[in-house]
């Protein structure tokens, strides 16, 4: 039996007559009858009984009905999730954000869900190597992530190029607008990630072209911790603007850094000739959107 058997059925019971049951599907009396009897004849049992001028239903046809009218609910409600889903208007968004992730993201995912509130999300925080990896195993659709990084399997939308700053303890640093790399040489320094990775190797490859040693005294992939760690005076960190705009700590001073090449480009990417979701597609445009105007400003 298929779907439209059941539909049929269904219509055979409600209706009590052939012909009845005919004019409401559309159809001429005999096709519907040789299709009642396929369905009898392939379940072995007779589903209906002339019972005068009207069809009574059999033990057997009432269990089908029964199930019929499930399976034909569970169809229409299948048709309309995939609708809403190839829609955008619900479904998941799978998305993949970096350790220093983009400032105004919670208020993006906000103004997402207001617009679409029907999405469910399942955002994956790691660094940008990692996010890489989960974007190809299919695990996230899109990621915000840093560059430079080998993309040739990779969509590339380039979201913002960003400039480093030095933070450091509020009562420990003096206020300085700016800094050099060269005045924060002999000062002990946390790296913000862990060596191998993205900033760890932009910071000390910037320190490298300078022909200057960095003090490392520490690293750390965790950036509340990183911060905390500045705020106890350990050491000084180097960090995107990002991190400043989303950590608004009033016990850390931030001096941006000049006369070096040092900056950041954030980058959402997606697998290359892969499909991708209404979801993830109507959030790229909201983010893009949203940088854009930022760029503006």
């Amino acid at each position: 039996m298929d779907i439209r058997q059941l539909r049929y059925f269904i219509a055979i019971v409600e209706e009590r007559k052939i012909s009845a049951a005919a004019e409401r599907l559309h159809l001429s009396q005999p096709p519907l009858s040789q299709q009642l009897k396929a369905m009898e004849d392939e379940l072995g049992t007779k589903l209906v009984e002339r019972n005068g001028k009207f069809l009574g239903v059999t033990e057997a046809g009432k269990a089908l009905y029964k199930y019929a009218l499930q399976m034909t609910q569970l169809m229409e409600e299948a048709k309309i999730e995939v609708k809403e889903v190839g829609s955008g208007e619900s479904g998941k968004l799978t998305l993949g954000i970096n350790t220093f992730s983009v400032a105004g993201l919670p208020g993006l995912l906000q103004q997402f869900h207001n617009k679409h509130p029907n999405i469910t999300y399942k955002i994956h925080q790691n660094e940008s190597s990692q996010l890489c990896q989960l974007v190809r195993d299919r695990i996230v659709e899109i990621a915000i992530i840093r560059l430079p990084l080998e993309l040739n399997d990779f969509s590339v939308i380039h979201l913002q190029t960003e400039p480093f700053y030095y933070i450091t303890a509020q009562k420990k640093q003096p206020y300085h607008q700016q800094i050099t790399l060269a005045g924060i040489e002999n000062h002990p320094l946390i790296l913000p990630s862990t060596e191998g990775l993205g900033v760890h190797y932009m910071i000390l490859e910037a320190f490298s072209k300078a022909q200057l040693k960095p003090n490392i005294i520490a690293e750390c992939s965790d950036i509340s911790l990183l911060l905390d760690l500045v705020a106890s005076n350990l050491g000084g960190a180097i960090v995107p603007e990002t991190v400043i705009n989303q950590y608004k700590c009033n016990n850390i001073h931030a001096s941006k850094i000049t006369e070096t090449e040092l900056s950041a480009s954030t980058a959402l990417i997606s697998l290359k000739n892969h499909y991708l979701s209404k979801a993830a597609v109507n959030f790229t445009s909201l983010l893009t959107e949203y940088f854009w105007k930022y760029e503006k400003l």
